[in-house]
């Protein structure tokens, strides 16, 4: 079993709305992921777990449908700043370094894409969300009152110098740390794939 994390395309639109739902509880609507799929400066991930492609007993002509999404994600670019304005994996699946799986794989975007800094904001009631930005470096910058629709607030994390060697030091040990994660329950690895998913949808 391997950790696949891509760019969603059009076709995947229904997929990521149905799983939103289950994570969310309807926080996008399908013409808010299309919005976002179209918006140059935004980039949705997905992430499915596929069958090791190096058995041989694999052929190459699974579809989707048979390695349904679990996990997905989106990040703005604003001028040098990244923001984390999704992250969620499907409740039967959490617990297993999913979440680190794709924030490794958004911070590893954003220094790509030359940014200098990350941001987001989470449910301060959110306690193992908070844990996981926290571990992976970021710090709290302020709070929203009231942000959400049910009246829970939200922290401002964020962390800086992204650029920096010190920061892919980090990145490569959280990297290294997610697939361990991973391979305690039997996922041989994480796959990022980072096509132009804009350019072929």
């Amino acid at each position: 079993m391997l950790a696949e994390i891509s760019p969603l395309k059009t076709q995947d639109l229904a997929e990521a709305v149905a799983l939103d739902l289950q994570i969310f509880g309807g926080w996008w609507s399908l013409q808010g992921y299309q919005q976002e799929l179209d918006r140059l400066s935004s980039t949705l991930l997905g992430l499915r777990l596929r069958m090791d492609a190096s058995n041989p007993a694999i052929h190459d002509d699974q579809t989707a449908s048979s390695h349904p999404l679990i996990g997905i994600s989106c990040l703005w670019r604003v001028e040098d700043e990244a923001h984390i304005t999704m992250l969620g994996i499907h409740p039967q699946h959490q617990g297993q370094g999913l979440g680190q799986a794709l924030l490794t794989s958004l911070l590893t975007l954003a220094r790509l894409e030359q940014a200098n800094r990350a941001t987001l904001e989470v449910n301060v009631a959110n306690s193992a969300a908070v844990k996981l930005y926290k571990k992976l470096g970021f710090k709290t910058a302020g709070q929203r009152p009231h942000y959400y629709d049910n009246g829970e607030d939200a922290l401002i994390l964020w962390q800086g110098d992204l650029q920096t060697p010190q920061f892919q030091q980090s990145l490569e040990v959280w990297q290294r740390d997610t697939e361990h994660q991973l391979a305690l329950w039997g996922c041989s690895g994480l796959k990022m794939i980072w096509g132009d998913a804009k350019a072929d949808s």
